[in-house]
């Protein structure tokens, strides 16, 4: 297939681009940046360099060219967001940026489009013990500030479903880790003894960066048109087992141990880490996408996740 890859610079973007080759594709990579852009065309990638936001000129950059699907990996997050405001970014691209990018796929022809959706979209709360499956509702009305992030990743979804003539799908993905910026900040607070392990602590469902790749070119190839997949490893951890993962990844004494409590002044913060417990089966991804994850777990994973000094 021809695609259009949105965010092809980016954490996933990155990892995507060079298994989109391998497995026969061609990319037209969209990046916002010049000195990314360059790199991209030394791997023997097409780039533009626009911003998604901005519809005209997106539009004027892929006017003439025609392709068989885009994918939607565009994101303004530059590592594990603790903030409210570090998400509303991103949730403008949820929103507008997917509209966007969806009238560039009427302009280029494409019948196929993959989007980037969240686990976090389930709802930020204790979902309990049981595994969640895509038949779960997925972001149900918030309170305060999280119903923004909730109502961008509902128009994420609706807008990739509803749009007539396109084959949309939704990939789930869970936690972000693995050689990239976000983990290796992690890596190195722990080292410094400044990511403590809350306790109580919420659950979390991770993926490896390398294996959010991989099942995104497999639903390239194999996701069933108005279909959510769930893109994460066979293990949920707790955030205070995920941290502690962290720093022994990193060679970083064991986290100190905090009442979770104490995060309450920050409702971002102690929402991700500790408020929240989400368990994703992974079971629809395997079977309809016949993919699996090489990490299992983020222990798998993260030993091999060397820090930014080593």
């Amino acid at each position: 297939m021809k695609v259009v890859l949105a965010g092809a610079t980016g954490t996933l973007g990155g990892e995507l681009v060079p298994r989109l080759l391998a497995a026969g594709h061609s990319v037209l990579g969209l990046t916002r940046s010049p000195g990314k852009a360059r790199l991209l065309e030394d791997a023997g990638v097409e780039t533009r360099v626009v911003d998604v936001m901005d519809e005209r000129r997106l539009l004027d950059a892929l006017r003439g060219h025609r392709a068989d699907a885009v994918i939607h990996q565009a994101t303004a997050i530059t590592g594990t967001p603790l903030r409210h405001r570090d998400l509303q970014a991103t949730d403008d691209l949820r929103e507008q940026g997917t509209a966007n990018l969806l009238r560039a796929v009427e302009l280029v022809g494409a019948h196929r489009f993959v989007t980037q959706s969240f686990f976090l979209g389930y709802g930020y709360r204790d979902h309990g013990e049981a595994e969640l499956t895509e038949d779960h509702p997925f972001a149900p009305t918030g309170r305060g500030a999280f119903e923004r992030h909730l109502r961008s990743m509902r128009a994420n979804e609706r807008l990739a479903f509803g749009t007539p003539g396109v084959d949309g799908i939704a990939l789930r993905y869970g936690l972000f880790y693995g050689p990239e910026p976000g983990t290796r900040k992690l890596m190195a607070m722990a080292s410094k003894r400044m990511l403590p392990a809350p306790r109580p602590s919420g659950v979390t469902s991770p993926i490896h960066i390398a294996d959010a790749a991989e099942a995104t070119v497999a639903a390239l190839d194999r996701g069933r048109a108005g279909q959510a997949y769930n893109v994460v490893d066979d293990t949920p951890v707790t955030f205070a087992d995920f941290v502690a993962a962290v720093a022994e990844a990193a060679g970083a004494p064991a986290p100190i141990t905090v009442p979770s409590g104490l995060l309450r002044p920050a409702p971002y913060m102690y929402a991700l880490m500790a408020g929240t417990r989400i368990r994703l089966s992974n079971e629809k991804a395997k079977r309809e996408l016949g993919w699996r994850p090489e990490y299992p777990s983020c222990r798998d994973g993260l030993r091999h996740v060397r820090p930014a000094s080593a």
